[in-house]
């Protein structure tokens, strides 16, 4: 007999279903569904089996009557009828093939028809000796892809990273759940996560208390924890069911900021400011700002030489040698004034020059926030690919006190997608009007158009200069070389019109690495012209990159925070657009939509 499932089994078998149904590309909603599913299975804090028995699991969110038909058999015997038959239909290696970037279901169906593939070992062995190529569809170029997505899957299973929008979704639940305890005077997150990063390896938690024991004990009972790793007083590390590792950190009042300055890091930007502490007579450690003893002690100098600085050696707490009196600090900011140097952020935290200018009083002190942000840019509906109409948009905008939404179709080329013909775009344009009279919302009409292999955009100018706004994209003719890619893109961004350059690398992150592209000659091109550069909010993207949002304030090219929205949940991405940035240095004055709906307009229209 079966042992019953618990609710981790529960969600894992409901994914499968989902990804097993992806391998025969059923209808992605359908997929979804038990994602979603599982999701909510693993989120329930009490007796999964006594929800059941008590008919109560389509009170769960997104549990109906059929999916709590299928929970149920799961916990009764382990599986369901539908599971059973597609696990007959496939062998058990497919399913791990779905996780190689390039490498759809009907790819899969087509090497395991032609060569038996049910494996990634055996693909791999495949594409080694040369038999991929062989098969209709694939080529020597295939192969050489797919080999490089079995080596890039290889370093993902490595470093277990996860998106920065799932790492927030997790630490948001964490946090409300440790600060709902009486135990906790203050909880915060730390890490690569605090700082922006756009993958994180796991969940830095810090947190003040008297009852540090009752706090640990409070991340235990959190519904998602999985697996007790090591369990203290001080110091608490669980699994949870989707892998991540969360690592908890509990202090007195009096240690909580330099502990949570120490815990985010990053390790370059800590280096060079423990050598700034050490060049004015501290050390600098996670246990606190301490003044080094009289014989140890130099002078300040009027300007320390940073980079000298950071490789002094420095004596930590429990090193041989005594330390001097404790500094009180009460926060992150109170440490940099500390160290005569402004606040630094800490999505700038990198050192990549914000120690420098905060010494030089030059670091921004407006960089954007969500709150500066009044309109959402770069949406699609179900005009094209999106999954949610114009008006269902808009009303998901009014909900969140949005000034103004760009409804921002594909264009023909985008043919994969829906893309819009001449025609569908008059029509579309009458739709928005109608849905402007029944919301709050101003709604722009614009395009998402491709920017085609020779660097022209696809809609004639006489199309062009009837919208409120362009995003200029490249979508096909990815595998181009550097050059290529360069000179295609040079001509995009010189035409003599407004447009808005988007996700600029095409990265997918995890996914898909940046195309080839010499990326600040195309800034030195739009800078020339007229334009702004997209930061774009979907998950998987982030793009551009910091760096490159950096190098293109510095030329005093716009920035647009946007979507790319598909769906009216999307529309929260605007979050992972704010920080990536921040991380670029952007300040409020350098992004467009934090204007007025009419200054916005203005700023953007293609002509005129």
């Amino acid at each position: 007999m079966h042992a019953m499932a618990d609710k981790f089994e529960v969600a894992g078998a409901l994914r499968e279903i989902g990804a097993l149904l992806e391998l025969e590309e059923e209808n992605p909603f359908k997929i979804r569904a038990y994602e979603n599913g599982a999701r909510a299975v693993e989120a329930v804090a009490g007796d999964l089996s006594a929800l059941a028995a008590a008919g109560r699991l389509t009170e769960l969110p997104g549990i109906g009557e059929a999916l709590a038909k299928k929970i149920g058999e799961l916990l009764e015997r382990g599986s369901t009828d539908l599971l059973d038959r597609l696990r007959a239909r496939h062998p058990p290696g497919l399913l791990d093939l779905l996780r190689v970037p390039d490498l759809g279901p009907k790819k899969i169906a087509a090497l395991h028809a032609a060569l038996g593939i049910a494996s990634v070992e055996e693909l791999e062995a495949a594409c080694a000796a040369g038999r991929v190529r062989t098969v209709k569809g694939f080529g020597e170029k295939t192969e050489a892809r797919l080999l490089e997505g079995l080596r890039r899957l290889r370093a993902r299973a490595a470093e277990a990273r996860v998106l920065l929008a799932d790492a927030l979704e997790t630490s948001d639940a964490l946090l409300a759940h440790l600060r709902a305890s009486p135990a906790a005077l203050e909880v915060q997150l730390a890490g690569s996560a605090r700082r922006g990063r756009e993958t994180v390896g796991d969940l830095d938690l810090v947190a003040a208390s008297r009852e540090p024991a009752s706090l640990s004990a409070r991340l235990l009972a959190f519904p998602l924890v999985k697996d007790v790793i090591a369990r203290g007083d001080t110091k608490t590390s669980v699994r949870l069911a989707s892998g991540l590792q969360v690592d908890l950190r509990v202090v007195p009042p009096e240690d909580f900021a330099t502990l949570l300055h120490h815990l985010t890091g990053s390790r370059a930007h800590h280096v060079k400011l423990r050598g700034i502490a050490r060049e004015l007579g501290f050390t600098l450690s996670e246990w606190g700002l301490h003044r080094l003893p009289a014989p140890a002690a130099r002078p300040a100098a009027a300007g320390p030489a940073i980079a000298l600085a950071a490789d002094a050696p420095e004596p930590e707490p429990g090193a041989p040698g005594p330390l001097g009196p404790k500094i009180p600090i009460a926060s992150e900011a109170a440490l940099y004034r500390a160290l005569g140097l402004a606040y630094v952020p800490p999505e700038l935290r990198e050192d990549t020059g914000e120690l420098e200018a905060a010494r030089a009083g030059a670091l921004p002190e407006d960089l954007v926030t969500l709150e500066d942000v009044r309109g959402v840019v770069h949406c699609h509906t179900t005009w094209s690919d999106g999954r949610a109409s114009v008006l269902e948009m808009a009303r998901a905008a009014d909900a969140l006190g949005l000034e103004y939404l760009t409804v921002t179709d594909h264009s023909g080329s985008a043919h994969y997608a829906g893309g819009l013909d001449a025609d569908r775009l008059r029509r579309q344009r009458d739709e928005i009007a109608s849905v402007q009279e029944q919301v709050k919302v101003r709604l722009l009409h614009g395009t998402e158009a491709d920017v085609l292999e020779d660097g022209a955009l696809d809609w004639p100018d006489a199309i062009l200069e009837q919208l409120d706004v362009v995003i200029a994209s490249v979508h096909s003719r990815l595998k181009m070389d550097e050059a290529q890619m360069t000179a295609r893109l040079v001509r995009a961004m010189s035409w003599p019109f407004f447009k808005i350059w988007g996700h600029g690398t095409g990265r997918l992150l995890e996914e898909r690495p940046p195309y080839p592209v010499r990326v600040e000659e195309v800034l030195d091109a739009l800078a020339r012209s007229r334009g702004a550069v997209e930061v774009n909010g979907d998950p998987r993207r982030l793009d551009l990159a910091p760096r490159h949002v950096r190098a293109a304030r510095d030329r005093g090219i716009p920035v647009v925070l946007s979507v790319d929205a598909h769906s009216a949940r999307a529309l929260r991405y605007l979050r992972f657009a704010v920080l990536t940035a921040r991380r670029g240095w952007v300040r409020r004055g350098d992004v467009l939509n934090t204007r007025p709906v009419d200054d916005f307009r203005r700023a953007v229209r293609p002509f005129g």
